[in-house]
């Protein structure tokens, strides 16, 4: 069901001169780097390295101070639709009274829709996802009732109910039974065949055999392909400094 269309060779993301600020404070310094189409990279990083920093200017949420970001050759903001996004499931409202079904539907609604109108093509749609992600059986089941593997799955098909070309995940595993993120991350290299993915984690060792770059980030940024350095260094990165890494990017 899920292909993607008219597929380019230049990079999907190119980060050139990057350098961003909150309040004076440099976050992120003359960052540059391209991500490739079908690339699996994962940005990782202690806290307050800069990583969902960097996630919010692909996004086109933030602007840098100095720099240029492009994706899928266009600016951030005009490239968004073209993104998927799944953020962390405790940011996302749970008061809000949206069954399961609904939830991955209001992704299908276009910038000039003036109420949430769905036809027989998008429902199924919908339901295609959902079966995709093994919990087609929860449609009406309201999303705060979900378990979080569950609540992961659903927030997935939603970004990917808009059909886009990146998929960007911040922590999509975060406090999950460790069976449960197999099954997504087995899923996530499934969909990486058609789609490049983003994925902001901290549990490295677990990511190793799915991801083929990584994106050291503390300020600064380097990209290193998984094969580059021993996996035991993947093991323990953080039960050590990042910088003492065997790939020396010094981050």
């Amino acid at each position: 069901m899920y292909s993607i269309k008219n597929k380019r060779t230049q990079p999907v993301i190119q980060i050139k001169d990057v350098t961003f600020s909150f309040d004076k404070q440099p976050v992120l310094e003359n960052i540059t780097f391209d991500i490739q189409r079908n690339d699996f990279i994962a940005f990782i990083g202690p806290n307050g390295a800069g990583k969902t920093t960097l996630v919010k200017l692909i996004l086109g949420f933030l602007e840098p101070d100095r720099g240029t970001i492009k994706v899928l050759g266009k600016n951030p903001k005009i490239a968004r639709t073209h993104l998927g996004y799944v953020p962390q499931y405790t940011f996302f409202d749970l008061d809000y009274p949206l069954n399961v079904l609904d939830t991955v539907k209001m992704n299908m609604l276009h910038s000039g829709s003036l109420m949430p109108w769905f036809g027989k093509d998008e429902v199924k749609k919908a339901h295609e996802l959902l079966e995709m992600m093994e919990i087609e059986s929860l449609a009406q089941r309201k999303f705060s009732e979900l378990s979080g593997g569950q609540r992961q799955r659903a927030l997935l098909a939603r970004a990917l109910a808009s059909e886009p070309e990146i998929l960007i995940l911040d922590e999509p595993t975060a406090s999950i039974d460790i069976t449960i993120e197999k099954d997504i991350y087995e899923l996530l290299k499934r969909l990486n065949d058609n789609i490049t993915i983003i994925l902001v984690s901290h549990d490295i060792s677990f990511i190793s055999s799915y991801i083929n770059k990584i994106c050291c980030l503390n300020r600064f940024a380097a990209i290193h392909s998984v094969d580059e350095f021993p996996r035991e260094s993947l093991f323990d990165v953080y039960d050590r400094n990042i910088k003492y890494l065997k790939h020396h990017c010094h981050l």
